[in-house]
């Protein structure tokens, strides 16, 4: 008997659509282990293989772009505009496309966190297909593109191929989703790290009084002027490998060879713009963060919101990140008490929505999941 069959289209829309599906896929993993798995991003296979806990068969493509951005804080909206009439002006072949593919690999059940084009195919091809995230990229195209002449009938489309798909998990924190005939709310979606505190102090030669604050954008490039920055005391920065700092108070976190989630959960405090990933994962591992707002970015006020309610949390202004005046702030943010940690429940829930599909495709006698 074949073993049930999961394809997963993961955004390279930065790395907190791989925080979303990530833990979702290990939890279906455990509960069935002979699932086969096919995962289809744009993200490096190492990142992927960083986060899920099983094997799988990659397919390195992106069946979406999300926004053309500028850097992590800024969306380019001229250049996301053309890339959304040219993928929609040949729309129909591109979902034919994507039909073919699902009809030769024969998938028990597609999901998609977040793009909408596999959703279509699936349904051109008759495979059951689930979305899942916090926001959808036709809440983000009404919102930015609703007057234009020209964005009616892709946003017609992109709605069409999200309320074609079984349900759509809207994560808690996520956005309103109002449009979404076939929504679903459900808890929090995070993985919980391995707190590796001193070992990390140990390996970096820390002082006693030094605090650890990683710096981390969501896989956007984004590179601060720390360079510029005043000298500051008793803080290290942990920073990404491609901004080729060489001080004494920075240190790049990729050769220190953990995993993203358990060096997140072993530092003092982090920096980061709103995202979902990064957001929940500080709250779930009662991290300290300070947040700089993104410009003109929809899905951020839920998450503030959200942060505010259940994690120790500040924002910063952007003027301030830029010329490192941050010790006051972080100086204040480690005097709160720590917030207590929120349940990633969304995780277990999100798998239990899932499993009628897969788990129907495992038994011996086989068949459709009933309606419900």
């Amino acid at each position: 008997m074949p073993a049930p069959h999961l394809f997963v289209d993961i955004s390279a829309h930065g790395f907190g659509h791989l925080a979303q599906a990530a833990p979702v896929i290990n939890a279906l993993v455990e509960r069935l282990p002979t699932l086969r798995l096919t995962i289809r991003s744009g993200l490096p296979v190492a990142k992927l293989h960083e986060r899920l806990r099983c094997g799988f068969s990659h397919l390195a493509a992106c069946s979406d772009f999300g926004y053309v951005m500028l850097d992590a804080m800024r969306v380019d909206l001229e250049a996301t505009a053309q890339a959304y009439r040219r993928q929609h002006a040949d729309w129909e072949q591109l979902v034919d496309r994507e039909a073919r593919l699902f009809a030769n690999l024969q998938p028990t059940l597609l999901l998609s966190d977040v793009a909408y084009l596999p959703l279509a195919g699936a349904a051109r091809a008759g495979i059951p297909s689930v979305a899942l995230c916090s926001l959808n990229w036709a809440e983000l195209f009404a919102h930015f593109f609703a007057t234009a002449d020209w964005a009616p009938p892709i946003h017609q489309q992109m709605l069409a191929a999200y309320n074609g798909a079984e349900f759509f998990l809207r994560l808690t924190p996520g956005m309103a989703m109002a449009d979404l005939s076939r929504r679903r709310c459900i808890g929090v979606v995070a993985a919980l790290g391995v707190d590796r505190r001193q070992t990390l102090r140990r390996q970096l030669a820390c002082r006693a009084d030094e605090r650890l604050v990683l710096i981390a954008f969501g896989g956007i490039d984004t590179q601060l002027p720390i360079a510029d920055w005043p000298q500051t005391t008793g803080i290290r920065w942990l920073v990404p490998q491609g901004w080729r700092l060489r001080q004494a108070n920075t240190t790049d976190f990729e050769p220190l060879g953990l995993p993203m989630i358990d060096l997140l959960c072993s530092v003092d405090a982090v920096i980061a713009k709103p995202g979902y990933g990064t957001f929940v994962e500080a709250a779930c591992n009662a991290t300290p963060l300070l947040y700089v707002r993104r410009q003109e970015w929809p899905e951020q006020d839920c998450l503030i919101d959200w942060l505010h309610a259940h994690a120790t949390c500040a924002e910063i202004g952007a003027a301030e990140l830029r010329a490192g005046r941050l010790q006051a702030a972080l100086a204040d943010l480690w005097q709160r008490p720590l917030s207590r940690p929120p349940l990633p429940t969304g995780t277990d829930e999100a798998a239990a929505c899932l499993m009628p599909w897969l788990a129907a495709a495992a038994s011996p006698v086989g068949g459709q999941p009933s309606a419900t």
